[in-house]
């Protein structure tokens, strides 16, 4: 008697079931960058599947080489975001070889019209980063409108996460205008104008960004600038510590500048929220040693 219950139970849901009906499949969205995978996150698990390409913080993005495994991967998202502005472009090749009607490309630097040549490193300015939540979040709803007020929600809630960063690039603003810094590369470039300081040896930054030999009298210029203290920090990436980098650190040590490091990839274990917060708390205790 039970098994012909259990048998009449089964054939009343198999009868419910539209034909052909199967599992609801999670969406998928790859991310260049794994910060804007976290994001992805934030906004869309765990209603999506996210996986990030960029994702070592040991690795120069600037030298990375997709595999097979990436076009595989970008073949089967139905929501793809890149920074752009030149940042990654083997992303749009391998768009290009895998076409998809069903795919939605959010361009970042497109969304702030950012173009190449333009400082690529776009997520370091949080105006930018909230654009590009906004994108995601309309591409979800476009995608799976049945959870469009979760997604709201969600979108409203990481908008919200933002106002802390805000709120401390105006207080250091507040302390630290128009105090002079550098830097090896022009990763931090947006916060650093955020928060109002003066930049200096930006033809050294521009040129090593664009893998090119800093001018002899930019790297003079860099140098003297350490070794008579004329700024308070120097900032350098973590991730593209090269020969000539090493080499400011040491000048920079032996003169007393209080370096920070900084990464163009999000630290494994840590939110885009955290990974900003962290930095701008590292380079607030490295501007009041200076001034000390």
């Amino acid at each position: 008697m039970r098994k012909i219950v259990w048998l009449a139970v089964a054939v009343t849901a198999l009868a419910a079931r539209p034909l052909g009906a199967q599992t609801p499949v999670p969406l998928t969205i790859v991310a260049a960058e794994n910060f804007y995978g976290d994001i992805a996150t934030q906004l869309a698990a765990p209603d999506a599947k996210v996986s990030s390409v960029l994702s070592n913080p040991d690795e120069d993005p600037h030298m990375f080489e997709a595999s097979p495994s990436v076009a595989r991967a970008l073949s089967a998202a139905r929501i793809v975001i890149y920074n752009g502005a030149d940042y990654d472009p083997w992303m749009d090749k391998l768009l290009g070889a895998a076409r998809s009607a069903n795919r939605q490309a959010i361009v970042v630097a497109d969304l702030v019209h950012k173009q190449a040549g333009d400082n690529p490193h776009l997520w370091y300015d949080t105006a930018t980063v909230a654009a590009a939540a906004k994108a995601l979040s309309a591409a979800l709803v476009a995608a799976d409108p049945a959870r469009m007020a979760l997604y709201d929600r969600r979108l409203g809630v990481f908008l919200a996460s933002l106002q802390p960063i805000d709120a401390k690039v105006a207080a250091m603003r507040a302390t630290y205008y128009g105090m002079s810094v550098t830097a090896t590369e022009p990763v931090f470039g947006y916060m650093a104008a955020a928060l109002g300081l003066t930049m200096r040896n930006e033809r050294f930054q521009l040129a090593v960004m664009n893998d090119t030999e800093p001018a002899a009298s930019d790297i003079v210029a860099f140098e003297s600038d350490l070794r008579h203290r004329r700024v308070r920090v120097m900032l350098y990436s973590s991730q593209a510590t090269d020969n000539s980098a090493k080499r400011l650190l040491r000048i920079a040590e032996q003169a007393n500048v209080p370096v920070v490091g900084i990464t163009e990839t999000e630290p494994p274990g840590q939110t885009y929220q955290a990974w900003m917060t962290g930095e701008l708390d590292a380079l607030a205790a490295a501007l009041a040693k200076a001034g000390s």
